[in-house]
């Protein structure tokens, strides 16, 4: 039988230093080619606004689209732990929160994820409470992208890396039991990954991090609208779907990617 990946797993590949990799996916197929070959984490991303709908943002996605590719990325997933987005406005109150977090999990989400600092510590506890795990999500949060002005990396003056720190440890405090770092320089990513006891997982954070996550569409180089300096293109190295996946594995867990070329300072 196979041993299914939880929170707990992930919270002893911390532990002990083993690097987590973890990849969007949105169907049944690439889900169950991601399981196979070890991925250990599958998050249904509001990014699929952007790769899958061809928008310039995520802020149009619905709770309905990400239920929905949940359900199909759960029917193809057998081992790896499954986390589903909550859309743009999906959570702005903490009622609204409960009841969209409801069908997500519903839909085969083991966890969701909530993009932003201390406004969310109630809800937070009010979906812990309530048994759904949470995932925040910092730095640069594509949710927020007319608010910060763009696609912008987050933290690289002394006043915001503070300000960052501070906001993982009021999300930890609030109960997250895993945080996403995007877009921000390697060393305030590893300062963090450092101070709190969750896994953390980068995208374009640098190497220090617990674990990184990559746009399925940029890993495989096939995204429609660009490649983040952050995303590294695998399917190019190697010419094969599962020689790229097992090749951004062996990758993460070596310390290898990101390198300096896929970090920001």
């Amino acid at each position: 039988m196979t041993k299914k990946t939880t929170i707990s797993t992930l919270l002893k590949m911390k532990q002990q230093n083993q690097k987590i990799t973890a990849l969007t996916a949105y169907d049944a197929s690439f889900a169950k080619l991601f399981d196979e070959q070890g991925v250990d984490m599958m998050l249904i991303g509001d990014s699929l606004g952007m790769v899958l709908q061809g928008s310039d943002d995520t802020l149009s996605v619905t709770i309905d689209e990400i239920a929905y590719h949940t359900r199909a990325v759960r029917k193809g997933t057998q081992r790896a732990f499954v986390v589903a987005d909550m859309p743009f406005m999906s959570y702005a109150t903490v009622e609204q929160s409960y009841t969209n977090a409801a069908a997500l999990m519903a839909a085969g989400a083991s966890m969701v994820k909530v993009e932003g600092g201390d406004w969310l510590i109630d809800t937070i506890r009010g979906l812990n409470l309530r048994g759904v795990p949470v995932c925040g999500h910092l730095g640069l949060t594509p949710q927020s992208v007319h608010v910060i002005g763009g696609f912008k990396v987050q933290g690289r003056d002394d006043l915001q890396a503070e300000q960052l720190m501070e906001q993982a440890l009021a999300l930890v405090q609030a109960g997250i039991q895993m945080l996403v770092l995007e877009c921000v320089p390697t060393a305030l990513a590893s300062k963090i990954s450092q101070a709190v006891a969750i896994p953390v997982i980068g995208i374009g954070a640098g190497s220090g991090t617990d674990g990184q996550i990559l746009v399925m569409h940029d890993m495989f180089g096939i995204s429609a609208n660009y490649m983040p300096k952050f995303s590294k293109n695998y399917l190019e190295q190697t010419g094969d779907i599962r020689e790229a996946v097992k090749a951004y594995i062996e990758e993460v867990q070596s310390g290898a990617f990101p390198s300096e070329q896929h970090s920001f300072n």
